[in-house]
């Protein structure tokens, strides 16, 4: 049995997610680091798609009542294990023997935004458009977590872990972004500006989407209206008073704001870990 005992600011149930439910006004959600999760998995031998734990920042506490293995991924900073209210530091990225009524204690970031908790055979939870996702937007999914809550496990182990530490990944440097489609709605000063201003990610950011500070963007036509258009994770939106938003995995299906340019996919996990304050820098490929 899996104790929930502390959930620090939000702790969700993510797997990779529920996509192709657009047609009926169901976004994606799942994992905001698809990659975090994955890792997380196959370092306790589970299926990559098993359902884990996502925390956002500190103060996370989990417990067992019979050993097993347990992995953090994600964000860095320090977690320990507490055994008979001894404290001891333990690493990321890297699988946990974690013994019976020992406790899993996750502190706040150095580095990121937000830890992934994968439990070897997984939790057993009901899923949902086949997925055990929690949308924080259409409510679908297992509800936010909360201290005192209880899962038994699944049985999504399907090997021993191969590895004993794995490498963490590089997420510094400018998100590359396609441009558009809505490029051309923008003045040339307002394109130019995107590309070249150190944008600050607003401490009001979710999962749905994360708010950029910075210079206003303007319009060619201030007043021109945009009938809604289905949006993808990564569309990079300006409301009308011309702060960038990036979508996320709990997106809407569809949005009436222009979308100046889109975050490309192998940089998608990046968004997750941008706390508040991060500096973020936009650089255009061509995928073509």
């Amino acid at each position: 049995m899996i104790h929930i005992l502390a959930t620090g600011p939000q702790s969700l149930i993510q797997d990779l997610g529920r996509p192709g439910w657009a047609n009926i006004g169901v976004g994606p959600s799942g994992a905001f680091d698809r990659g975090a999760l994955r890792l997380a998995n196959r370092l306790v031998g589970n299926r990559e798609t098993t359902a884990c734990i996502e925390t956002l920042g500190g103060g996370f506490r989990l417990a067992v009542n019979e050993p097993t293995i347990v992995c953090v991924t994600g964000a860095d900073g320090p977690i320990s294990i507490i055994t008979n209210g001894v404290e001891r530091l333990t690493a990321r990225n890297a699988p946990i023997a974690l013994g019976a009524d020992e406790v899993l204690a996750i502190d706040s970031p150095t580095f990121g935004l937000r830890s992934y908790v994968a439990i070897r055979q997984g939790l057993r939870v009901e899923s949902t458009l086949g997925s055990a996702s929690t949308d924080t937007l259409a409510s679908i999914g297992p509800a936010v977590l909360v201290a005192g809550q209880e899962f038994s496990l699944a049985n999504e182990a399907i090997s021993h872990p191969p590895l004993d530490l794995a490498v963490a990944r590089p997420i510094s440097g400018p998100l590359h972004v396609i441009l558009g489609p809505r490029w051309d709605w923008f003045t040339p000063v307002a394109q130019a500006e995107f590309l070249r201003e150190t944008w600050a990610v607003s401490p009001v950011s979710s999962r749905i989407g994360i708010r950029l500070i910075g210079t206003a963007l303007e319009r060619v036509e201030s007043s021109r209206e945009l009938a809604s258009e289905p949006m993808v994770t990564g569309a990079i939106q300006v409301p009308p008073d011309g702060l960038p938003v990036i979508l996320g995995p709990d997106r809407p299906t569809t949005g009436g704001y222009p979308v100046i340019a889109v975050v490309v996919d192998a940089h998608l996990d990046r968004l997750a870990q941008l706390a508040p304050g991060t500096s973020v820098t936009f650089r255009a490929v061509d995928l073509g």
